[in-house]
């Protein structure tokens, strides 16, 4: 059999229908654990075995760095790691600062690593308080502006319904958006965006760097292409050029980042921009359970994303487990007693994970699995590569390479580490013993898995090269450990274990989430958690926050949807309001007839007594709540609600769902925070 041959073995039908597609452009749209990776890598491979394509000459683009690395991994294994695979900002950066040069007479500018200083900045400029969490928001705004390029001019006419940052409307944001604009000019910086932005004019500038770049590449690989937003499409079709080969791979079933201006209409309408496109359909999911399939294809038909309906592979498993507990502390206890009974079954740590909509929720399961001894790893915590014991690693091993070795990989890394107090056997207890032992272990068993992929020693300059090429790219080895995470966090990744928690109306779908658009793409995240299991899935919600306290919690409309294998029958009315009893304004009492008079509780001209105390720890809730929920400040509670708590000082649920702004659905989600952070710090 030949080498070309080769790479095709173990391809099923679809997978290989990818893999010798060579002529025109290519539309993969492909399932969740379909083996999209294995379908493009080998296509990528097999084209440079035939000498259709070169491997120097193709620009694989993925979202994450992860993705990318483990991309370039796969590529070297199949023998072709001259293969360019990067995040669409990282390519454009590498090219940027090559051509800048012919661009500008200056230095290449800064990079901003955050937009918030300078946005803060521009905010003064304009008069308008740089409040940080208002700062974030704008930011936020920036960002999607550029990322669906909108000028100044087009996003003030199109900006439409938007939801805006507290205190700034329309013509605030647009005069912030142009001072933004000049002090980055004057301060000679890019951000991220720019980056993009920059090349893009580049390449529709200066024919000669355009005609460099499509002499360099000539064949592109988009992974994820569900995901892309205007500003990376216009880039890649400046990439591309008048040529069509071009391959995306994509499903707008896991269409999930939207909020970031990512679309999937792109992927939709290919066939209509490239009529020659080739569609191929991989629906072998090669990584659920039979039940898990199942359940995934009873969520797909409801995602309204023309779905593609998975087909499992055989493979035996238990059915979901859906559970519903007293209280928040019952479900993370129970959630973490029940992964201590898997792990000492024998399933690794890393093979489980616990997904959540918001990282809030995650504070309850740390500390149930740390009173168990069970280790664990936030996603999206410290990186690998920046810790001090992974430095300190490598540099010794860099050290050791001078001395040269015959002994097999594993074995070289295993002396070596037990040097700086590596050990085959875990340390007892938790900290930061813990996770030294577990950062140096994972490097062991990268070193193990690389050498078992060859018949031969490797050389430790080789392992060594390998890690950089990771540090650099963010693609950190896998450390033993439950993993902790948000479910965008998750996207891409997947474990033998699933405990998705959490699951009720409020969190999934998430409270803001309030037209059929945003339940859709809540939904699609709801997919997108239960194709994240190999084995065994687990479901769970509680009805209240603690000690079975709380307005009365339903599990999520979608547990009903795959339940009963048809949508939830939509709510029932709210039943008409009671005929209120007169209410008096507290200040003046006189009648109140208004209903906002009534539901401030005071006349529109009597004044406002804030509890300034009260005022100020709602500020600060608000920002922390809004980094942890990963929405807009003014989402979490609107600075007129904030006023309003401050001044009526709620001591019960029924007065705090009186305050203009708490609806039933934030009164469940933050009612009693806010009512134990008022008595914590009411004054008098």
């Amino acid at each position: 059999m030949t080498a070309d041959h080769t790479l095709l073995t173990g391809l099923d039908p679809e997978q290989r229908e990818v893999a010798e597609h060579t002529d025109g452009p290519l539309m993969v749209l492909a399932g969740a654990g379909t083996g999209k990776t294995r379908a493009i890598t080998h296509r990528i491979a097999y084209q440079a075995a035939i000498g259709a394509s070169d491997p120097r000459q193709v620009l694989a683009l993925t979202f994450t760095t992860k993705a990318a690395g483990e991309m370039r991994s796969r590529l070297r294994t199949l023998g072709v790691p001259g293969v360019q695979a990067r995040t669409f900002h990282s390519a454009a950066l590498r090219q940027l600062r090559y051509f800048w040069p012919r661009m500008s007479d200056g230095p290449f500018p800064d990079l901003l690593p955050q937009k918030s200083t300078v946005v803060g900045h521009a905010m003064q400029a304009v008069g308008i308080s740089p409040e940080r969490e208002t700062v974030r928001d704008v930011a936020a705004e920036i960002e999607h502006a550029a990322v669906s390029m909108l000028g100044v001019d087009d996003y003030a006419e199109r900006v439409g319904s938007r939801s805006l940052p507290d205190g700034v409307d329309i013509d605030a944001m647009t005069r912030i958006m142009h001072r933004y604009s000049e002090l980055k000019t004057e301060r000679r910086v890019l951000d991220f965006e720019d980056v993009l932005l920059v090349l893009a004019g580049a390449l529709g500038t200066y024919e000669d760097v355009a005609a460099q770049v499509h002499s360099q590449y000539r064949s592109f690989v988009v992974d994820e292409f569900q995901d892309v937003s205007p500003l990376q499409y216009d880039l890649l079709m400046r990439w591309l050029g008048r040529r069509e080969s071009l391959c995306v791979v994509g499903d707008p079933a896991q269409t999930i980042y939207t909020f970031a201006g990512a679309t999937d209409r792109f992927l939709r309408r290919l066939p209509v921009e490239f009529p020659e496109a080739r569609e191929v359909r991989l629906v072998r999911n090669y990584r659920s359970a039979e039940p898990i399939v199942g359940m995934a294809n009873s969520v797909l038909r409801r995602t309204g994303r023309s779905p593609i309906q998975l087909i499992g592979t055989g493979r035996a498993g238990p059915h979901p487990n859906f559970t519903e507990f007293s209280d928040d502390g019952a479900e993370a206890e129970a959630v973490a007693s029940q992964i201590a009974g898997e792990i000492n079954a024998g399933r690794r740590a890393s093979d489980i994970a616990i997904l959540f909509r918001t990282n809030s929720q995650s504070r309850a399961f740390e500390e149930a699995l740390s009173s168990r001894g069970v280790s664990y790893l936030l996603r999206g915590g410290e990186r690998f590569f920046a810790r001090r014991e992974v430095k300190e690693a490598i540099a010794v091993m860099r050290a050791a390479s001078n001395r040269g070795g015959t002994d097999r990989l594993d074995v070289q890394v295993k002396d070596i580490l037990s040097s700086i107090g590596w050990s085959p056997t875990a340390p007892q207890g938790q900290g930061s013993v813990r996770e030294r032992w577990e950062s140096l272990s994972a490097l062991v068993t990268l070193a193990e898995d690389s050498q078992t992929e060859s018949e031969l020693p490797l050389p430790l300059t080789a392992f060594i090269a390998d890690l950089e090429d990771r540090a650099d790219h963010q693609f950190a080895p896998t450390i033993e450990g439950v993993t902790l995470a948000s479910v965008h966090a998750a996207k891409g990744l997947e474990w033998e274990s699933v405990h998705l928690v959490g699951v009720s109306e409020g969190l999934m779908p998430i409270g803001y989430a309030g037209t059929a658009d945003a339940i859709d793409e809540e939904r699609r995240l709801f997919y997108v958690a239960v194709t994240r299991a190999r084995t065994a899935l687990s479901v769970s919600w509680s009805k209240g926050r603690r000690g079975g306290a709380g307005v009365g919690r339903r599990p999520s409309r979608f547990v009903g949807e795959v339940q009963a294998g048809k949508p939830a029958r939509p709510d029932a009315p709210a039943p008409k309001a009671p005929v209120s009893a007169p209410v008096r304004c507290r200040v003046c009492g006189t009648l109140l007839t208004s209903r906002a008079d009534k539901n401030r509780g005071r006349c529109a001209q009597c004044p406002a007594a804030v509890d300034e105390h009260v005022l100020e720890a709602l500020i600060h809730w608000r920002g922390t709540k809004s980094a942890e929920l990963r929405m807009p400040v003014f989402l979490v509670l609107s600075m007129p609600t904030v006023r309003e708590i401050a001044e009526r000082v709620p001591e019960s649920l029924d007065d705090l769902g009186r305050v203009s702004g708490v609806g039933p659905i934030k009164l469940e989600q933050f009612g009693h925070e806010l009512l134990g952070l008022v008595r914590e710090h009411r004054s008098g």
